[in-house]
Formats: structure tokens, C-alpha cells, sequence
């Protein structure tokens, strides 16, 4: 049985721009394929996105649910595409209230109040697509704070599935994707709605950048440090969970030190 592998990731080349975190989107999961595991990769449909270029089209089968965030409803759409030369899919996350705008996460340097929804929406947009897929996932690999909910909610609200009663690991890397304003105050509450107590959520009271990183980390398996550039005080702050931990490593041996990282986690 081939291992499986779940990407969640905030930005992947060529869709968006080349960045260290859409270089790793890029070549990690092509990477892991060819290390003989299966994968499935998912992106948000943001707005600046070439649909017509990137040959982005709808997979009927997985669309037409409805997500209810903060008492409303939210329909969610799949899109598929395909990097030939990777021969690899990436799934779609869209909708036109959240994506449905030309930016992805600013514009004009100012960050768009609804983000905390926007991730709410992506999270569990994911995980609802891999439910239909039927598709069990041995590790999910959440790529940036755009995705930091996903383990929470793996954890939290979908431990219980029986697509998931396998003993799934989840791995978070940390990159130098710091946003200055905080998220809406309102976000604990929104995820408290499914009866989670406010104890699980705690930490991101204040939900700026540095308590969404230690809540991704609460909840996570193992951590990878995504970027060279991390500030001193987030390197301490991942030490201190005591959970396995990867250090920045080199462009031409971090597929292999990332899959041997999965591979120790599962055996774990």
C-alpha cells in the first residue's frame, strides 16, 4: 500500500507568483510522487489565478455542496487543473464570495477583513473534497498560515469520521508569511459553532499571526521550518513544543530530507 499524502497549500507556481512557499508547492508534491506515494494537492482559487491560462475547469462531482460559516450558507465549488510535465492534479478551493476578487489575500497592501472566513471556508473545503473522494490520507502537509485551521479542525471536528479513523499525521511548515493585521476577534467564536469548547480555541482569542502559528502547532504532529528567514523568537517557539521538528534545508536535498521527515513520523 502506497503512504498517501495530503498537501494543503497556500500558493503553488505557476498559479501564482514564484515565491519560497509556491516553489515548494511546486516541486514537493511532484517530489513525493516520484518517491512512489500517492498524493492529492490543494490551492485556494484565488482571484488572480488565470482560469483561461492555467486550463482550470469545474469537477461537477465534487461541486454543489453548501459550507455554513458564521449562520451562512456558502456553496462550494471544484475546479481541476494539471502541470504536465509533473503529471500531477491540483484540486481548486472557490467560491465567488470569498475568491471571486482579483487579489488573494491584500490589495494594495491592505489585508481583506474577511480572511479569517475565507480560511474557515478553505479548510473545511478541503476536507469535505477529500470526504468525497473517499480518499484517507496517511499525512497532510499544511503549507502557511492560510492553512493553519486544518489541523484543528482534522483533529477536532473530523476525528470521529470514519474515512479518517486511521492513524493520519499532520505536519505544519511554518514560512516567513507574517501578516501585520490582526484577523477578525470574531474567528474563535466562528469555529466554536460545531460545539468545540472554548478551551480548544483559546489561543487564537487574538488571532494575529503569531497565536495562528502556535495553534496550527497545538494541533500538528510534526513541524517543518519552511523558510530560512524565520525570525529567532518562532525557531524558539517551535522548539518548545517538543514535537518533531525539521530544519530549513537546501533546495537540492529537501524533497528527499521532507520525505524521510514523513516517513519517521508514520513509522512513529
Amino acid at each position: 500500500m502506497k503512504l498517501k499524502v495530503l498537501f494543503v497549500t497556500q500558493e503553488i507556481m505557476p498559479y501564482l507568483p514564484e515565491t519560497e512557499m509556491s516553489k515548494i508547492g511546486r516541486y514537493l508534491p511532484q517530489g513525493i510522487q516520484e518517491r512512489d506515494k500517492e498524493i492529492r494537492t490543494f490551492l485556494p482559487k484565488f482571484g488572480n489565478i488565470n482560469e483561461r491560462r492555467n486550463q482550470l475547469h469545474e469537477v461537477i462531482r465534487l461541486s454543489g455542496m453548501n459550507l455554513v460559516i458564521n449562520d451562512t450558507d456558502h456553496p462550494l465549488v471544484i475546479k481541476v487543473a494539471s502541470i504536465q510535465p509533473a503529471r500531477m492534479q491540483v484540486y481548486f478551493i472557490d467560491n465567488d464570495d470569498y475568491f471571486g476578487r482579483k487579489h488573494a489575500l491584500t490589495e494594495k497592501g491592505v489585508a481583506f477583513d474577511d480572511n479569517d472566513e475565507r480560511a474557515i471556508f478553505y479548510s473545511r473545503g478541503v476536507i469535505e473534497t477529500v470526504k468525497k473522494l473517499g480518499w484517507a490520507p496517511d499525512i497532510i502537509h499544511c503549507h502557511g498560515w492560510f492553512t493553519s485551521l486544518v489541523p484543528f479542525y482534522m483533529k477536532k471536528l473530523y476525528d470521529e469520521d470514519p474515512l479518517f479513523e486511521n492513524d493520519f499525521k499532520i505536519i505544519y511548515s511554518v514560512y516567513n508569511d507574517k501578516f501585520q493585521k490582526t484577523l477578525n476577534p470574531d474567528l474563535s467564536n466562528k469555529l466554536t459553532t460545531d460545539g468545540i469548547p472554548d478551551e480548544d480555541v483559546k489561543t487564537i482569542v487574538e488571532p494575529n499571526w503569531e497565536n495562528l502559528t502556535k495553534f496550527a502547532m497545538q494541533y500538528s504532529d510534526g513541524i517543518i521550518m519552511g523558510s530560512h528567514s524565520l525570525s529567532p523568537e518562532i525557531k524558539e517557539l517551535i522548539e518548545a513544543t517538543e514535537k518533531p521538528f525539521l530544519k530549513p534545508q537546501d533546495e537540492d536535498n529537501f524533497v528527499d530530507k521532507y520525505n524521510d521527515f514523513y516517513n519517521k513520523l508514520i513509522e512513529k
